[in-house]
């Protein structure tokens, strides 16, 4: 089908048959947690719908059979023969569960990011799913926000990294394949500044602190190829994002050219009428629509007021076609007008190499995992010779997807108890207590685990949040560890016994008494289907952690949101000078983070030198080439994230103490050095003017080579004048 065939059917459309693409729907009767409003009408309602062109699609509905009905509805039975396009909310993995898009980051490599995106494109294709509400690109520094989870963390260069990964391993190199599903960056935008990091809430920031932040990632997004974006639940200032025209329509299309189409968040457009920016249903779509948002998904406003809409001249037609041609267009490249029916076929089993996505979700969930603290190198812990007693709620096989896994058909994961008894020499050297529930104190648990713990050699403390702690909705006032578990941590720690904490966590946490002070950290996060044997794995030395933290972890809850990149003030607390009154600190705590961004440890200590300029200045058409030795002093091999950061010392416009620009990560065999380069120009020191337009200035600038936001090589150079 050509391009001239999408004119053609939007010439023979009805008003009502158009708006039907602008249309998406959950499966009628069905009611998961992810459409939890699905319930609407029954399953021949939703079929006659289909058959008379009011649906583009539906989302989440699992299972080929029903998927097959209704695209036998669309294609056979309606009058044009459009066929539907069905979407899930695929976020990490579909039947084989991989890291949490957050704990992914924390391996700084966004090509596995692209294969873990890949993987579960190819195993939500064979389901019969061509879209994906994924990926999530919102910076998020508020700890407290919940759906931080889904996303790379705090920082700008890093998170535009993991967006644009993303976007390539799911939509591949072509749409017309049939393992490539559409990608959707979500959520355009500013989400994840949500006040107070309530999900949902008001944000309130500058146009400068929106384009400098929150929108890189989308645009590095679309130019990776995503041809879906997902506008926003929140307000920006007054405008809530779903029905923001400068958004949508101004930069989304008219500054970055973007070609596809934007589908509202679920219920988003009737949402207008709760904000306050819509009186009725009926306002309520004809704002959405007239500022840019193309489909409508769940709420059914489109349908029931764009014909009349248009009817009265409201919204013009033109509008109308365009954002049909969009979806159209879009349907015509995933190859669904010649084969509606591909990966809808019947399977005996899975239509892909089970054993190859498993080990891919082990080596990521190894990669992912973040060592803070290893004093005294109580890690990694002998195979023999050793009692270990493994302590805490998340002991055993519980809570290690993490959300927004919706779908059945998971094969079960392995938990930390059985991975662990699997590598001692013997099982017996294993003794395992819960001690606590998550939130919750067990009669006679604290006693069973301080009785487990003198009889150990070493105490293995598996504690956090569990899987309703993170996500969409699930906002937490209060970062640190719940209390019965601070308490089991807090009395295991007093018997003297070294203490190896596994942090289970959907955000940065603030740690306080024995869980901070524990002689070892591992940040764990929500791993997925191979969580125990990747844990295992950084435990016992077969895989050297090589992870590093996204996200800055706090002091205490009330720093947040804390994030590295912050701005100077007029009196800054310094961190090498004594703290003194009039200064901007608190009372209580040091400006400090607990753990920075960018931190982690591995088996072999690693050392910075010789950091060197080439040429001592750039010029303002030229580039400066930056050079450091990482020398590996340990006995095994070191995988290092060497990390790049800039600080512009004054400028029209105040910037922040310093930023990501560049990382590698490298492999250093033991004893050895290697040289590491990094090359910078000009488009690197850029910022949002006055003007509110990019620009870059000539002056001096610090630059930091090292293993974290926090120290490192320093050295400064200065960017002459054009």
């Amino acid at each position: 089908m050509s391009i001239a065939r999408v004119e053609s059917l939007i010439v023979r459309m009805t008003v009502e048959e158009k708006v039907g693409q602008l249309s998406l729907y959950a499966p009628a009767g069905i009611d998961i947690v992810a459409n939890p409003q699905a319930a609407r009408q029954s399953q021949e309602q939703q079929l006659a719908d289909i058959r008379a062109g009011r649906v583009t699609g539906l989302f989440n509905n699992a299972g080929l059979e029903g998927k097959r009905r209704a695209q036998q509805a669309a294609v056979n039975e309606s009058r044009l023969g459009i066929p539907l396009l069905f979407g899930a909310d695929v976020i990490h993995g579909f039947r084989t569960v991989f890291p949490v898009p957050l704990a992914e980051a924390a391996s700084w490599e966004p090509a596995l990011a692209e294969r873990t995106a890949h993987a579960s494109a190819v195993e939500a294709t064979a389901d019969g799913f061509r879209w994906t509400f994924a990926p999530m690109v919102d910076i998020a520094r508020d700890a407290r926000w919940g759906r931080g989870v889904e996303g790379a963390g705090e920082d700008v260069y890093l998170g535009r990294q993991f967006a644009a990964a993303r976007v390539r391993g799911f939509q591949g190199k072509d749409l017309g394949r049939a393992d490539a599903m559409l990608a959707t960056p979500k959520h355009f935008a500013g989400y994840g500044a949500a006040e107070g990091g309530l999900d949902y809430n008001t944000v309130d920031l500058s146009e400068r602190t929106l384009r400098e932040v929150y929108l890189p990632p989308f645009r590095s997004a679309i130019d990776a190829g995503a041809l879906s974006i997902m506008s926003a639940f929140n307000e920006i200032g007054g405008i809530p994002s779903n029905a923001n025209r400068n958004l949508l329509t101004g930069v989304l299309r008219g500054e970055w050219g973007f070609q596809g189409f934007v589908v509202s968040d679920y219920t988003a457009d009737e949402e207008l009428i709760a904000h306050g920016f819509a009186a009725d249903g009926r306002e309520a779509a004809k704002r959405a629509f007239l500022a840019g948002t193309d489909v409508s998904m769940q709420s059914g406003l489109y349908m029931q007021h764009l014909p009349g809409l248009v009817a009265s001249g409201e919204v013009p037609m033109s509008r109308l076609d365009d954002a049909v041609r969009r979806v159209l267009r879009i349907k015509l490249r995933l190859g669904l007008f010649d084969q509606p029916f591909r990966g809808l076929e019947d399977a005996a089993g899975p239509r892909f190499d089970s054993s190859a996505h498993q080990a891919l979700a082990r080596d990521a969930a190894g990669r992912s995992i973040v060592m803070l603290r290893n004093d005294g190198d109580v890690l990694p812990l002998p195979k023999s010779g050793q009692r270990i007693a493994l302590i805490g709620p998340f002991a055993g096989a519980s809570d290690l997807f993490g959300p927004w896994m919706v779908f059945p058909g998971q094969a079960s994961p392995v938990g930390i108890e059985e991975a662990i008894r699997n590598s001692l020499a013997s099982p017996e050297l294993l003794t395992v207590v819960r001690g606590s529930d998550v939130d919750a104190p067990i009669a006679g648990g604290i006693d069973a685990a301080i009785a487990a713990a003198r009889e150990a050699d070493v105490v293995v403390l598996s504690i956090g949040e569990n899987e309703q702690m993170s996500g969409e909705a699930r906002s937490r006032s209060d970062i640190e560890i719940p209390r019965a578990q601070q308490e089991l941590a807090d009395a295991v720690a007093a018997t003297g016994k070294p203490v190896v904490v596994l942090l289970r966590n959907g955000r940065a946490l603030a740690l306080r008494g024995a869980v901070r002070n524990a002689r070892a950290i591992l940040v764990t996060w929500f791993l997925g289907s191979q969580t125990g044997p990747a844990i295992a794995d950084v435990l016992f030395g077969d895989v050297n952690p090589s992870g590093r933290l996204p996200v800055s972890f706090p002091q205490t809850p009330g720093q947040v949101p804390y994030y590295y990149s912050h701005k100077r003030t007029g009196r800054p607390q310094l961190a090498d000078a004594p703290a003194t009154f009039y200064k901007a600190r608190y009372l209580d705590a040091s400006n400090d983070a607990l753990f920075p961004f960018g931190h982690g440890l591995g088996y072999a200590r690693v050392r910075y030198e010789g950091l060197e300029l080439s040429p001592g200045r750039m010029a303002w058409d030229g580039t400066l080439t930056v050079r450091a030795r990482i020398t590996n002093t340990g006995k095994r091999e070191a995988e290092e994230v060497v990390q790049l950061y800039i600080g512009n010392r004054a400028a029209s416009v105040t910037r922040p103490v310093r930023e990501l620009k560049s990382f590698r990560k490298v492999r250093v065999p033991a004893g050895q050095t290697m040289a590491v380069e990094f090359t910078l120009s000009r488009a690197d020191l850029m910022f949002i003017g006055q003007d509110l337009q990019p620009t870059v200035e000539p002056g001096n600038f610090d630059l930091w080579v090292g293993p974290s936001a926090i120290g490192g090589l320093k050295t400064s150079f200065r960017l002459a004048p054009e």
